[in-house]
């Protein structure tokens, strides 16, 4: 089984080099897409021996995969020789020791997303964040008849040749989107409980803009991938 990690980073040289260790222990090759970071964050991913991706502009967390699935973008990556890839954040949120629980479960499935909601470490978030979560993850499960419990999460580990059957998504707010649009496509999707701590260093993506403009947004995605799926 080959394994691939692929880590989106802006800003994160205070946490890149931990995350990229801690991964390298379950993985084959580690791969960090540098989202136009203006601090060290691409030179110390290199120092720890990860393969980087470096943009030039920041489009947003959701870079990482379109660099993977965008034969222009990927250089000498060739997601399609290895069997899983893992999406981890590189901001210590998301905790790689839950990576070889995320592969056990996927050799089952299409894709297995890592979930806060099913312990209680979403109770540390900021009330609309936990509202914002359990909303949409609600309005997902409603269209879809399913019962996931946190559609927003990142961390995740998706079947390569499953992966193909996905498109490109936006890079902002590409969660939701991807998990409609996997089901939508008949992928089978299972979550595994994981601990994830408030981020404990650098700037979240989530500002007073982001919150204000998040929810239309998200609405904007759902309609998409129900009207051009």
């Amino acid at each position: 089984m080959k394994v691939c990690a692929v880590i989106p980073a802006f800003n994160e040289e205070a946490t890149i080099g931990l995350i990229v260790q801690e991964t390298q222990k379950y993985v084959d090759l580690v791969v960090v897409v540098d989202d136009a970071s203006a601090d060290n964050t691409a030179e110390i991913a290199r120092q720890n021996e990860a393969r980087v991706i470096r943009r030039l502009k920041n489009r947003g967390p959701g870079t990482a995969l379109q660099a993977l699935l965008n034969p222009a973008e990927r250089g000498d990556v060739d997601y399609t020789t290895f069997d899983f890839i893992v999406h981890i954040d590189s901001d210590g949120q998301h905790d790689p020791k839950y990576i070889p629980r995320l592969l056990e479960v996927a050799q089952n499935c299409d894709m297995v997303i890592a979930s806060r909601f099913l312990n209680s470490s979403y109770k540390n978030y900021t009330p609309v964040r936990k509202i914002g979560i359990s909303f949409f993850t609600f309005l997902v499960n409603f269209i879809n008849h399913t019962n996931l419990t946190d559609v927003t999460s990142g961390f995740r580990v998706y079947r390569t040749s499953s992966l193909k059957k996905l498109s490109l998504i936006s890079t902002r707010h590409w969660a939701i989107e991807q998990t409609m649009q996997a089901l939508k496509r008949g992928l089978i999707i299972k979550e595994v409980s994981v601990e994830m701590p408030v981020r404990a260093s650098g700037d979240s993506q989530f500002n007073f803009s982001t919150y204000i403009s998040y929810p239309l947004k998200m609405v904007w995605v759902i309609i998409k991938v129900l009207l051009f799926r």
